[in-house]
């Protein structure tokens, strides 16, 4: 079977990662161009040596390309403002757009819960780092008790934050939070990063913490049991991808209220879900440490082969 031909814009950390991983790993993608605005980029120049099409002319050189015709998936690995500018130049040629930025011009996808719901979207946005970590976490412990209140804190390298991730902050702690809404199923999201100045560098760690109505011992075996499945169908895709320990519960009263919306306040209290993960990458051209942005070309690259499949059934069935 034919391999559908990508193309990826931002030759940075993530879109040199995402080169590597879809080299190496994907039997439905192949390499096409890769796109850049810096003449001096490593990227442009691995991507060169490797023998693949590059160009230095932002998404101008990609619309230019001898290609470009071929292209049926294009990755964006640049910034939440460079998307918005990139997707209204592409969008009208009919290219399926994987965002990998907090852009959230298109709808949210996290393999491991919703990936099936937006296969027909024109531009699919992979939530962030942090969202992609959680996010199914969150959707777990929804799926056996509603959760009112859901709060993720990732911290990263600060080695692993390039000036993508440091200018897109505002958009990484929004994104995530609508995400952890609109995927998770919380009523209610807040997402927090901490950048790490520690060296050596840490792994990627993200906490998980949820309010529930009050569980009782048959509910919580229950919520153990579906993280444990969830973290399993994550590790799939980021073998990297893991519980730190055990998941935590801790009843809580009243003082908790003023985190949840007024209608889903519990009168009888709550338990508090606390879910502990680490993220450590595959090091194919990143650093191990650097799981933030492992997990993000992981979930990019497995999401982008499941659109070409199903564009492949439809051209199939017509």
């Amino acid at each position: 079977m034919a391999k559908t031909k990508i193309a990826i814009i931002g030759s940075g950390n993530i879109g040199t990662d995402l080169m590597f991983k879809v080299i190496r790993l994907s039997d439905v993608l192949e390499m096409g161009v890769m796109v850049g605005i810096d003449p001096a980029s490593d990227g442009l120049a691995r991507a060169a040596r490797l023998g693949f099409e590059t160009t230095s002319n932002g998404v101008d050189g990609l619309i230019a390309s001898p290609q470009f015709n071929e292209i049926g998936v294009v990755f964006d690995a640049t910034s939440a403002g460079a998307h918005r500018a990139n997707a209204e130049k592409l969008l009208p040629y009919g290219k399926r757009l994987i965002d990998l930025t907090p852009a959230a011009i298109g709808p949210y996808v996290v393999p491991a819960v919703n990936m099936e719901a937006h296969l027909d979207a024109p531009d699919i946005n992979m939530v962030t780092c942090g969202g992609q970590a959680t996010i199914p976490i969150v959707a777990a412990i929804n799926a056996v008790a509603p959760v009112h209140y859901g709060e993720i804190v990732a911290s990263i390298a600060s080695l692993s934050a390039g000036p993508g991730t440091r200018a897109n902050i505002d958009e990484f702690t929004e994104t995530t939070s609508q995400a952890i809404e609109k995927v998770g199923g919380a009523a209610r999201g807040k997402a927090i990063i901490v950048l790490n100045p520690a060296e050596p560098a840490m792994i990627m760690r993200d906490t998980v913490q949820v309010l529930t109505s009050r569980l009782d011992d048959d509910a919580q075996d229950r919520v153990r049991d579906a993280v444990a499945a969830q973290a399993a169908a994550v590790a799939e895709y980021v073998p990297g991808y893991r519980l730190k320990q055990d998941v935590q519960f801790l009843e809580q009263g009243s003082e908790a209220d003023i985190l949840v919306p007024t209608d889903r306040v519990q009168p009888h209290g709550y338990t508090r879900v606390s879910v502990f993960l680490e993220v450590e990458g595959a090091a194919m051209y990143l650093p191990s440490y650097a799981g933030n942005l492992d997990i993000m070309t992981s979930a990019a690259l497995r999401t982008a082969e499941r659109v070409a499949l199903s564009a492949r059934e439809k051209e199939a069935v017509a």
